[in-house]
């Protein structure tokens, strides 16, 4: 009985479909579709068949999103607008984590944050952005190395409402445990005098010191003055960079005998100085933050040196509006730097005390200049106070022995590192060259 009905059903689902197929535009016809059509839910849930059911622990993997450590150190600033993409170890470290990080903000926006962050901290830069590290700053406090790397990143196939790059921010981070166990020692009144040596040389600031391949086309008496500002990380060229086997090391062609800018002169002036006076903050010229207004027309808050031309006008270094001078709302960045610039620039970090009151008498009494009537009036006091520095002079240092000083003659890269080599009076002061001994004694 079971067998005669067969035939039946199948005509009866025959018709049915006929039915549906002809009347596709009825409602009953439609509603009938999708009472056959495949439930969506299976779509979204493939696992209730069991087959895809192993494939949902990978997708939930995908969706689940990078997380700071819990013992990330809150003492790091972390950029606003910036999202977390992945944690890792560091390579060869069982203290360092690694956190990349995205953002659609400028890079530059990015890198003047950490600029004022951290110096609004109180970090020990080690290293500050370069032309050889656009965007890398290297900073310690007490226990914790940070090293945030900044740099911009081109979107492929953006979307029309997409930007055309992002900013790939890299924030990596050491807990020394070594130093930590030094405080706790301390603390407690307690040092081990065998490790103290080994504590003291984690404890010394790591900047990148450099070489350059092409020094014998520098003048002699000048090499050593190169070399020793080089060790000290504190030059900054645009040449082409090539990584010797020490990571502590970069070399570069310094073209010694290439004009330097003022904007050049700005950074390693800054540069040099703090790092000589690493252990002094009241003698480092301090960075500026962008909430700073700017003081030239021509050096606004996005400029990659803003911070520390800023810097030099608010600390009366340069010549400004701050400084009352009328005529200096441009600073010129990429201008030629003159000898007259050099000094007057250079000197009140020397002597650390108001410029003399001088005349074109007084400097042609002492130097004995022939050219003593073209020097900017604003250059004399820096120039008679320069005499009055004896062999630490800078121009004797420099130029060597002149009675011509030409002072609107552009500067050498040279001649830059020559001055920046010597910091102070000639009964005291300080040296590149006495820097580096020291960080190689500790």
């Amino acid at each position: 009985m079971l067998f005669s009905k067969r035939p039946a059903v199948l005509l009866s689902l025959a018709i049915l479909l006929t039915s549906v197929t002809a009347c596709g535009k009825s409602p009953t016809a439609k509603t009938l579709e999708q009472s056959l059509a495949a439930d969506p839910r299976l779509k979204d849930n493939p696992g209730i068949f069991g087959g895809s059911e192993k494939n949902q622990p990978q997708a939930k993997e995908k969706e689940a999103k990078a997380q700071l450590p819990s013992d990330f150190p809150q003492d790091i600033p972390l950029y606003p607008n910036a999202q977390l993409q992945s944690v890792t170890l560091a390579n060869g470290s069982q203290n360092g984590v690694v956190t990349r990080w995205l953002s659609s903000d400028p890079s530059n926006f990015i890198t003047n944050f950490y600029s004022e962050q951290l110096e609004k901290s109180n970090w020990q830069v080690l290293q500050q952005p370069t032309d050889d590290l656009p965007d890398t700053f290297e900073v310690q406090r007490d226990n914790l190395q940070v090293k945030v790397s900044i740099q911009p990143q081109s979107v492929t196939n953006p979307q029309p409402d997409q930007p055309q790059t992002v900013t790939v921010l890299v924030i990596e981070y050491l807990v020394n445990s070594r130093v930590a166990a030094e405080a706790k020692t301390e603390s407690n009144g307690n040092v081990f005098g065998s490790d103290q040596d080994n504590l003291a040389t984690e404890r010394k600031p790591t900047l990148k010191s450099q070489q350059f391949n092409d020094l014998k086309e520098a003048p002699p008496e000048l090499r050593q003055s190169i070399e020793d500002l080089a060790a000290l990380g504190v030059l900054s060229v645009q040449s082409a960079q090539v990584k010797n086997n020490s990571n502590d090391t970069i070399t570069n062609s310094f073209a010694p005998s290439k004009n330097i800018t003022r904007r050049e002169y700005a950074r390693w002036l800054v540069g040099a100085n703090n790092a000589m006076y690493v252990n002094n903050p009241a003698k480092q010229v301090r960075l500026v933050s962008q909430s700073s207004e700017p003081s030239f027309s021509d050096v606004p808050k996005t400029d990659v040196d803003f911070s520390v031309i800023q810097g030099l006008a608010e600390a009366g270094l340069v010549p400004s509006l701050l400084s009352g001078d009328s005529t200096a709302v441009l600073f010129r960045p990429d201008a030629v730097l003159t000898r007259e610039q050099l000094i007057l620039w250079k000197v009140p970090l020397d002597i650390r005390q108001p410029l003399p009151t001088a005349s074109l008498e007084a400097v042609n009494q002492s130097w004995g200049f022939q050219d003593t009537a073209k020097i900017d009036p604003k250059a004399l006091r820096a120039v008679l106070a320069d005499f009055q520095n004896g062999s630490k002079s800078n121009i004797r240092r420099v130029f060597g022995y002149t009675t011509l000083f030409q002072p609107k003659k552009p500067v050498s890269r040279a001649e830059a590192a020559g001055a920046l080599s010597y910091f102070g009076t000639e009964g005291e002061g300080i040296s590149a060259g006495e820097m580096v001994r020291s960080q190689k004694r500790i």
